[in-house]
């Protein structure tokens, strides 16, 4: 048994046996299940939401002040009715997201439509930063509520973080299906414990058997603020963690069954009525029982604390309804791991992340996405200890600058939908664009939520800044930045590679006869370039038989291989027989070199085989967004006999670039209407 071999039975143990490519549309899952997998991180917040106002709060002279009728912590109440109906309004607008991109993509696929490339990136960097904070929070708040029940696991409290971590991400990489089913028992025992409890404590309200929360130490301090618009203003700000998540579902929508578009609406306005429910229910019973913020018992404690209480059978009650908060924290995690990979590859198939990520693993995950957000997490869990307090800072800045972009770019979709004739279109980037009836509406529901977002955003970033907000107001446009030299380092490749036209050659390939020849050239060629020319100009000087032999992973490449040698052969009067595609469903690049090599061995065991590869060579760290394929190769040849490994190098900063080069960016004005559709393109109204 090969190392290689040995390697694929411990994969298939571990994450699962390989599916085939054509299996990708039935890793879908029903709504109740997708709902449990993309609303987790949502629906986690409801465990802190509350108490974040209170803290806000209570750094200042609350006791008499009153808002609307409502006097000292109970001006929560109205804040929280504030933030429901902005959860709403990012819920009608996010759900318009869905039906004008099905596909997925959510946010960044609405700015790159309406806005342009530029805040398309704005809202991937923003958006993947917040889930890779999601994951080290999420966990890192779990492990605290673990250790607050055990204190004597902290001094193990990065490396439980840790762990946790790593075995969520070999959870996912065992695919959609295995792990949307393993990760929505613990959501929903969390809804339900929690919606028992809210229940009871409502009936006792209602009764006047609902007590008030003891033995709490308050969160002390020895200057209170003044009440300012400004700390209402960071008080519904603290509130609005409630959205995050909301975004979730329309990131991955490749995750319910057809019709998607549909499903998926559905199952956000569920999951957004769900998250309403239970924050505003939580919010009126804490006031119910006077709870208060405190550094030793969070306000769900007290709440559920208070309701069963701690004597008898009913502080069981206590204690299930303490581990479903446990648990939805845990599971606020996998949210991101199944949005961060999608989002990611969305960015590579753009050509702004390395290709490495559009990738799919074993079980048709996006795997490469996964190990990245993994990795990312730990590095962050271990920098801060694992510890909330230094992550909170971070967090949130990023989501709300996605809903921002996300919702002005619907906003400018809606004002183009209102200026079309009826029966006509226009062009986004990608989609078109129907006269919309209801166009005024829409545009006020998504403008009125981009601009409560931004204010949002705006606060976290001043009250936070210094307490480390800034790291993520400099990593943003840092990341933007990198994007856009990836993306230039692709384009200048493709550029310096393509083939502007069918490529002439001098001689023509003999083809392998087994009784005539005793050796042939084998060329496996991924897509014909300029590198490829040159390997396949190498091979035919030498005289030798050729083969050039193309695996089909994706069927999208192949088709363009196919047509571009179909146009070489018919120029140069080559035999068909000198080119073909072998399908891989696997997607196993190794394992069908390798079986290809030993069953041509087989069958003509005198004949010696020449293995050929083109390879390019670039400068570090660009070197790093190419897939190192030469030396990939040469493992599956290690064990084979009788073949040679030769490997044609172009060093691609020596390839001339097009005297006309330059990197453009579509923008929604750059569209081109195709001749075979008659829009019409929308005049101004007066």
């Amino acid at each position: 048994m090969s190392i290689h071999d040995a390697q694929e039975r411990v994969a298939d143990i571990v994450i699962g046996k390989r599916l085939q490519t054509s299996d990708i549309s039935h890793q879908t899952a029903s709504n109740p299940i997708a709902l449990a997998v993309l609303a987790s991180d949502a629906l986690s917040s409801v465990a802190y939401a509350t108490e974040e106002i209170l803290i806000i709060l209570n750094t200042a002279a609350i006791s008499s002040f009153v808002l609307i009728g409502f006097q000292g912590n109970a001006v929560s109440i109205p804040i929280a009715i504030a933030i429901a109906v902005l959860i709403a309004i990012v819920t009608i607008s996010y759900r318009q997201t869905i039906y004008s991109n099905p596909a997925g993509g959510g946010g960044y696929r609405v700015a790159k439509e309406n806005l342009g490339e530029e805040l398309a990136q704005v809202t991937g960097a923003a958006l993947l930063t917040d889930y890779i904070l999601t994951v080290a929070v999420s966990i890192s708040a779990g492990v605290a509520n673990i250790i607050s029940v055990a204190p004597f696991l902290l001094p193990y409290r990065v490396w439980i973080t840790v762990g946790i971590i790593v075995f969520m991400t070999f959870v996912n990489l065992r695919g959609v299906k295995e792990s949307a089913r393993l990760f929505s028992i613990p959501t929903y025992f969390f809804l339900i414990t929690m919606g028992i409890t809210l229940v009871i404590g409502f009936i006792k309200l209602t009764s006047g058997t609902l007590g008030t929360v003891a033995d709490v130490e308050a969160i002390q301090h020895n200057a209170l603020e003044p009440i300012t618009l400004l700390l209402l203003l960071r008080a519904f700000s603290s509130g609005c963690t409630a959205l995050t998540g909301i975004e979730a579902i329309s990131n991955d929508t490749q995750l319910f069954k057809q019709p998607r578009a549909k499903n998926a609406a559905n199952t956000l306005v569920a999951m957004s009525v769900i998250l309403i429910t239970l924050f505003l229910s939580i919010t009126v019973l804490a006031n119910a029982i006077q709870a208060v913020p405190s550094h030793d018992e969070t306000v769900i404690s007290q709440l559920a604390r208070t309701i069963y209480g701690t004597d008898g059978i009913s502080y069981a009650g206590y204690v299930l309804t303490m581990i479903g908060a446990f648990a939805v924290l845990f599971m606020a995690a996998n949210t991101p791991f199944a949005d961060f990979p999608q989002l990611a590859a969305l960015h590579s198939s753009d050509g702004f992340l390395p290709r490495q990520l559009t990738y799919r693993g074993r079980r048709l995950v996006f795997a490469w996405g996964i190990y990245t957000l993994a990795g990312a997490a730990i590095f962050l869990v271990i920098v801060t200890g694992a510890r909330v307090t230094n992550l909170i800072p971070l967090y949130a800045i990023g989501v709300f600058l996605g809903f921002t972009i996300s919702q002005a770019g619907m906003t400018r979709r809606f004002w183009r939908a209102g200026h079309v004739n009826p029966g006509e279109f226009t062009w986004g980037l990608e989609t078109k664009i129907f006269y919309d009836p209801h166009w005024r509406l829409k545009l006020l529901v998504s403008g009125a939520g981009a601009v409560i977002t931004f204010i949002v955003m705006l606060v976290f970033i001043i009250t936070k800044f210094v307490d480390g907000a800034w790291a993520i107001v400099l990593l943003i446009p840092t990341l933007v930045w990198v994007f856009f030299r990836i993306h230039r380092h692709y384009k200048e490749t493709a550029a310096r590679l393509k083939l502007y036209e069918t490529p002439v050659f001098e001689q023509k390939p003999v083809i392998f006869d087994p009784a005539k020849h005793k050796e042939v050239a084998l060329y496996f060629c991924d897509t014909w370039s300029k590198l490829a020319v040159a390997v396949v100009n190498r091979i035919l000087k030498r005289g030798v038989p050729v083969q050039i032999i193309h695996i089909d992973v994706d069927p999208k490449r192949t088709e363009a291989f196919l047509n571009r040698s179909r146009e070489i052969t018919d120029l140069n009067g080559w035999d068909e027989g000198a080119i073909k595609v072998i399908d891989e469903p696997y997607r196993n690049l190794y394992q069908n070199v390798a079986t290809l090599l030993k069953a041509m061995r087989e069958a003509y065991p005198d004949t010696y085989f020449h293995v050929y590869i083109g390879a390019i060579r670039t400068r570090f760290p660009y070197n790093l967004l190419h897939m190192s394929t030469d030396r990939f190769l040469r493992d599956a040849l290690l064990e084979s006999e009788d073949v040679s490994l030769n490997i044609k190098q172009v060093n691609l900063d020596s390839l001339p670039l097009p005297a006309d080069f330059k990197v453009t960016f579509e923008h929604v004005s750059d569209h081109h209407l195709s001749a075979d559709e008659h829009a019409a393109v929308p005049q101004p109204r007066s």
